[in-house]
């Protein structure tokens, strides 16, 4: 399974960006997936994640209300909305894909800068 992570870019605090991934080679309609970030000198860390059919969403508590998860099968592709977007929120950010939910993320994509100004 590859995956194609774009959308990332500056934005102003406050602003708005839509993160896309694109799945192929592989089902993606069974995969669940998740969206992490990983901030210059931390750990990558988890944001999101969503149930193959897109029905249960999980969001870290930093970004819950901000961000939403959500999925097209039919585009083989998962997107992450970003509102409000802090300063903070600046990181690369990773979609990920696991054969079943509740088990460690298996495919990975390269990453997606998201650069948010003050």
């Amino acid at each position: 399974v590859q995956l194609q992570a774009s959308g990332g870019g500056l934005v102003q605090a406050g602003g708005s960006l839509r993160l896309s991934c694109a799945a192929s080679g592989g089902t993606f309609s069974s995969f669940p997936m998740g969206w992490f970030r990983q901030a210059p000198g931390k750990e990558r860390e988890f944001v999101a994640t969503i149930t193959s059919s897109g029905g249960i969403t999980n969001y870290a508590d930093s970004v819950k209300g901000r961000f939403t998860i959500s999925r097209d099968n039919a585009k083989n592709t998962v997107y992450l909305q970003m509102n409000s977007l802090k300063p903070e929120d600046t990181a690369v950010y990773y979609c990920a894909g696991r054969r079943k939910w509740g088990t460690a993320y298996e495919y990975w994509g390269q990453g997606t800068l998201v650069t948010v100004s003050s």
